[in-house]
C-alpha cells in the first residue's frame, strides 16, 4: 500500500529553495531537535532559554493553558509530507511523516486554544458519523506517557483522555486522544485508528495539518496498521533544494509487501537503544571520501547513531567530522576557492552546484555491509547565489551522537523491516 510523499515546502508555494530565511529557520529547527535527542539520551544540553514554564491548573482539569506561545522551531516535525483521510465521510489532510514521533495528531475544530494556519479546511470531528473521543480508562490513554513522555489528564467534564505532545523546546499540541476511520487509499482503511484531536497547537508547524508518527512504538500509525500489513515500511525522500529536473515526488509504502524485492536492498542490522526505544538506531563503522576511508580511529564511529525522516543535515561526531571535512576539502578545493561558512555549515566553496563536476562520492558503510553511496545531490546545498556548502555538519553537545539525516538519504529507497529489526538501503529509488 503505496501513498505519495512531497517535501514540505510545496505546501507554501511562496517559499522557493533560494529564500534565505528558509535555510536559516531549517537550521535552527535542526539544532532544536538534535538538542533534543541529546536530552532524550540523558546527555546534558546546553540551552540558554530552555522554554520551561510553570503554571496553575486544577487538578484533573485539560492543561490546555499551561504553555506559553513558542517558535516551535524544534517540533522536529520532519520534512516531508503524505496525504491522508480521516472520519467517515473521509476528509483529506496534508500531514507531515516523522520517524520520530510516535503519536499521530492533527488540528480539530473548533480549537478551543490555538490553530495554526494549515492548506486543508480544519478537521471538524462533529461531521464525522464514526468518531469518538477515548475514555481516561482506555489502554490507550494509559500507553500516552511512553508515547508522549507526557503523563495523560482527564477532562471533569467529558472524561476523555488528553494528551499533550511535545517537541524539544516546549512547542507541543494538546487535545483529545480520538479514535477514527483512516483512510490511506480508497480501498484500503483502519476502522479505529487513534490519534489526537489537537485543541492547542502551538510552534512553526508549516501549513501541514498535523504529524504522523512511525516511530516504534504502540501508538504510532505504523503500528496500528501492523496487524493489518505487517510491522514494515519504506520510503524514497525526493529531493528538495536541487536542481529543477530532481524529482519532486517520492512514496511512503507500509507493509512487509513495501520490502520487496528484498534483493534490491542492502540491509543493516536496527540497534536498540533503551533511553530511547522508539527511535531508529544503526551502527555506522566507516566512511570513505572517493574511495578512501577516512584518516579515524574506529573508535569514534561508536557513538549513538539515529536514522531520523525529521532532521534534515546529517551530524557527525567531531573526529569523524573533521577527517570528513580535510578529506573533502583536500579533493574539492584543487578546483574550487574555498568560502566562509554559513551557519552550521563551516565547509563551503564558491561556485554553484550545477557548475560543479568534480565532487567526491562520500559512501556511509554501516554493519554488515549495508551503504549509502552520496552524489553531489547528497552532499551539497546552495546556501547563497554562488556559495555551496557541504550539507553535513559536526555534532553539537559534548556527547558525541550521529544522525542521519533526510538530505543525505534523498531519492534513496529506505526500507524498516522493523519485525526483523533490520534497515535496508536502494539507490535510485525516485529519481
Amino acid at each position: 500500500m503505496q501513498l505519495n510523499l512531497y517535501h514540505v515546502t510545496s505546501l507554501d508555494s511562496s517559499l522557493t529553495s533560494t529564500t534565505p530565511f528558509l535555510f536559516f529557520d531549517m537550521f535552527t529547527k535542526d539544532e532544536e531537535r538534535v538538542r533534543y535527542f541529546h536530552s532524550r539520551l540523558g546527555y546534558k544540553v546546553d540551552v540558554t532559554n530552555s522554554g520551561t514554564t510553570t503554571s496553575s491548573h486544577k487538578e484533573g482539569e485539560p492543561k490546555l493553558l499551561s504553555t506559553p506561545l513558542k517558535s516551535g522551531l524544534s517540533i522536529g516535525s520532519g520534512n516531508y509530507y503524505v496525504k491522508i483521510g480521516l472520519g467517515t465521510p473521509a476528509k483529506y489532510f496534508s500531514m507531515i511523516v516523522d520517524t520520530g514521533s510516535s503519536l499521530s495528531w492533527l488540528q480539530c475544530h473548533p480549537c478551543i486554544i490555538f490553530c495554526h494556519e494549515q492548506v486543508d479546511p480544519i478537521f471538524n470531528s462533529s461531521t464525522s458519523k464514526t468518531y469518538k473521543a477515548l475514555p481516561c480508562s482506555s489502554s490507550q490513554c494509559s500507553s500516552l506517557k511512553v508515547s508522549t513522555l507526557n503523563a495523560p489528564t482527564c477532562s471533569r467534564v467529558s472524561r476523555s483522555c488528553v494528551y499533550k505532545a511535545s517537541y524539544g523546546d516546549s512547542s507541543f499540541s494538546i487535545g483529545y486522544l480520538s479514535q477514527d476511520v483512516l483512510t490511506l487509499t480508497p480501498s484500503e482503511t483502519l476502522s479505529s485508528f487513534v490519534y489526537g484531536c489537537g485543541q492547542d497547537n502551538q510552534g512553526l508547524f508549516g501549513r501541514a495539518a498535523g504529524i504522523i508518527g512511525l516511530a516504534h512504538d504502540k501508538l504510532s500509525m505504523l503500528a496500528q496498521l501492523s496487524s493489518k500489513y505487517g510491522y514494515a515500511f519504506s520510503y524514497c525522500l525526493p529531493t528538495s533544494f536541487s536542481s529543477p529536473n530532481s524529482s519532486k515526488e517520492g512514496f511512503l509504502s507500509i507493509g512487509s509487501s513495501s520490502l520487496t524485492p528484498s534483493s534490491s536492498y542492502k540491509f543493516t542490522p536496527l540497534v536498540k537503544n533503551p533511553k530511547i526505544p522508539s527511535l531508529y538506531f544503526l551502527d555506522l563503522t566507516a566512511i570513505t571520501v572517493a574511495g578512501r576511508p577516512l584518516v579515524v580511529a574506529a573508535s569514534s564511529y561508536r557513538v549513538p547513531t539515529i536514522i531520523d525522516s525529521g532532521t534534515v543535515i546529517t551530524r557527525l561526531p567531531m573526529p569523524v567530522y573533521t577527517a570528513l571535512k580535510t578529506a573533502f576539502v583536500n579533493i574539492m578545493s584543487k578546483k574550487y576557492a574555498q568560502a566562509p561558512g554559513i551557519s552550521i555549515l563551516d565547509t563551503c566553496f564558491k561556485g554553484s552546484v550545477k557548475g560543479m563536476s568534480a565532487v567526491p562520492d562520500i559512501q556511509m558503510i554501516f554493519h554488515g555491509g549495508a551503504d549509502l553511496t552520496l552524489k553531489a545531490h547528497n552532499t551539497l546545498l546552495e546556501l547563497e547565489k554562488g556559495i555551496t556548502c557541504l550539507a553535513i555538519a559536526a555534532s553539537s553537545g559534548t556527547d558525541p551522537i550521529a544522525i542521519i539525516g533526510n538530505y543525505q538519504q534523498q531519492t534513496f529507497k529506505v526500507a524498516y523491516d522493523v519485525a526483523n529489526s533490520k534497515i535496508g538501503f536502494a539507490a535510485g529509488g525516485c529519481q
